[in-house]
C-alpha cells in the first residue's frame, strides 16, 4: 500500500474525518488497504476511478456510511452484504461490468440516489425485492441493456429523476405513471415508438427527454455528459 493512502486512512482515524476520497489511486483490491475497514466513523467513501473488480463483504463494517461512489472500476459483481448498509443514502456504481445485483440488494432502507449507469443490466438483472426501494429519489439506468421496465417500477412512488436513455426499451410499463413526484424522464437512444397514456398523469411536473413534437427519438448518440 503506498504511503499516501496509509496516510489517509491515520489521517482519518487520527482526526475522525468523516470522508476519505481515494479516487483515482490505482486501487485494485480494498483488501490492500490497510486499515480502510476499521474506519467504521466514515459517513463518506469516494474509490471512483480505480481498478476494483470485486466489493468484499467487508464493506458492511463501514456501518456509518451515507455516500459510497465506486463510478468507473471494473467491478462484475457485489456481495449481499452491500445490504446491511443501513444509513446509505448515495450509491455509484456507474461505469462498472454488473451484469446483475445481489440476492437483497433492496433492503437498504435510506438510499435516496442509485446510479447504475453504463454497466450490463438487464430486467433480469435485478434481485426480488429491488423495488422495496422506495426511499429512492432518483434511479439512473442509462447506457444498460434494458429491453422491458418491470412494472413494480410504480412502487418508487417518490422518485423525481429517471433516467433510461440508450437502452434497448421496446415499452414502458402503465404503472410509470404512478411516479406522480417524476420531474425529469430520460428516455431517449431506446426502440419506443409509443408512450402510455399514463404519462400525461405526469405532464404537468415532468420534462421528459424528446424533441418538441413529443416523438421518441430512437438513434441519437451517446453523450456522457447527459444524465
Amino acid at each position: 500500500m503506498s504511503k499516501s493512502l496509509k496516510k489517509l486512512v491515520e489521517e482519518s482515524r487520527e482526526k475522525n474525518q468523516p470522508e476519505v476520497d481515494m479516487s483515482d489511486r490505482g486501487i485494485s483490491n480494498m483488501l490492500d488497504v490497510n486499515g480502510l475497514f476499521s474506519l467504521a466513523h466514515i459517513t463518506q467513501l469516494v474509490l471512483s476511478h480505480n481498478k476494483l473488480t470485486t466489493v468484499p463483504p467487508n464493506v458492511a463494517e463501514l456501518k456509518n456510511l451515507e455516500v459510497l461512489n465506486f463510478f468507473n472500476n471494473q467491478i462484475e459483481e457485489l456481495p449481499t452484504q452491500i445490504s446491511s448498509l443501513q444509513k446509505l443514502k448515495h450509491l455509484n456504481l456507474g461505469m462498472n461490468r454488473l451484469n446483475t445485483l445481489p440476492r437483497g440488494f433492496g433492503s437498504l432502507p435510506a438510499l435516496e440516489v442509485l446510479d447504475l449507469t453504463y454497466n450490463n443490466l438487464n430486467e433480469h438483472s435485478l434481485p426480488g425485492n429491488f423495488f422495496y426501494l422506495t426511499t429512492l429519489r432518483a434511479l439512473y439506468l442509462s447506457d444498460n441493456d434494458f429491453e422491458i421496465l418491470p412494472p413494480d417500477i410504480g412502487k418508487l412512488t417518490k422518485l423525481q429523476i429517471l433516467s433510461l436513455r440508450d437502452n434497448d426499451l421496446i415499452s414502458l410499463p402503465k404503472e410509470i405513471g404512478e411516479l406522480t413526484q417524476l420531474k425529469e424522464l430520460h428516455i431517449q437512444g431506446n426502440r419506443l415508438t409509443v408512450l402510455p397514456p399514463e404519462l400525461a398523469s405526469t405532464a404537468d411536473t415532468c420534462r421528459r427527454t424528446q424533441n418538441p413534437q413529443r416523438r421518441i427519438t430512437t438513434n441519437q448518440k451517446r453523450s456522457a455528459g447527459n444524465p
